[in-house]
């Protein structure tokens, strides 16, 4: 089995060792997309500007708050002063002009953040990261695109203690505010790689020693029958689609979750948090 070269520090905070510099689209602060006059790039709501403003790996550009917002925002501003960790000072404004800066009928309780941009991480900074760890946790999103699904994963990822997500670089939401919104703080804690081509990244995780489990209606045994201890990748398709034939061929198991009529699926992004569950619970019993 090939394996790779462990690494040679520690990762950063709250990213993978050897990540590339940042680029439009990258890990967290996307300039281009759609809503609020083009500023899908700033990160709104107290969860989300709270856990950025925290990230010593953030280098934000400025803070947009209602007096209100940034009262809320006391113990972040707190911490993150007595880290010394250098962050821009927070302008207030009214409520009416984060509105301007943000999608229509965003939920922003009084902040907007413009994060700055964040390394791009790939596959093989996962694996890297992951090098020495007798178990490690990852997701694969084979083409799922609502960017609330894709935050609520990220938020059940980080509940559960998974080490990254992978996606692809197309037919996947940049990490926009209401991305980040849904993830409720998660973006600054699950590193996302994007992989152009899903398989090859599957390949690249099964060299590296991880079982890759894909989760579908059709397959005969459930999660809770298959191993589930070690390397573990969790990979889920799209809503009505499912997991694309190549990406199904390359998991090592499907599996499905025991769900029963008249009402026989479910959400992606609660499919991801069962799935992420029953890994935990597994683990548990062998700590």
């Amino acid at each position: 089995m090939q394996r790779h070269p462990p690494p040679k520090r520690p990762p950063p905070q709250n990213q993978p060792p050897h990540a590339r510099p940042a680029h439009p689209g990258a890990g967290g602060g996307p300039r281009h997309g759609s809503g609020g006059g083009g500023h899908a790039h700033f990160l709104y709501g107290l969860h989300a500007v709270a856990e950025a403003w925290r990230n010593p790996a953030r280098h934000p550009v400025s803070l947009l708050a209602t007096e209100a917002g940034l009262a809320a925002l006391g113990p972040a501003l707190a911490e993150a002063g007595a880290k010394r960790i250098k962050r821009p000072v927070p302008r207030i404004v009214d409520r009416t002009e984060i509105e301007r800066a943000l999608p229509p009928g965003a939920v922003h309780q009084g902040l907007a953040l413009d994060p700055g941009q964040m390394p791009e991480v790939g596959v093989e900074d996962l694996v890297i990261a992951t090098h020495d760890a007798a178990s490690a946790l990852l997701l694969v999103l084979d083409q799922i695109t609502d960017p609330h699904n894709v935050g609520a994963i990220l938020r059940s990822a980080a509940a559960f203690g998974a080490a990254g997500m992978i996606v692809q670089t197309r037919h996947a939401p940049q990490i926009t505010g209401t991305l980040a919104k849904a993830a409720s703080g998660a973006v600054e804690h699950v590193p996302v790689a994007r992989a152009t081509n899903l398989t090859r990244a599957l390949e690249q995780l099964k060299e590296a020693g991880f079982v890759c489990v894909g989760l579908a209606e059709q397959a005969t045994a459930t999660l809770a029958e298959l191993p589930l201890t070690g390397k573990i990748a969790i990979v889920l398709g799209a809503e009505g689609d499912g997991l694309r034939r190549l990406v199904a061929e390359t998991c090592n198991h499907l599996a499905k979750l025991p769900t029963q009529p008249p009402i026989a699926s479910l959400n992606v992004s609660n499919a991801a948090a069962v799935a992420l569950y029953e890994v935990a619970r597994r683990r548990s019993e062998f700590d």
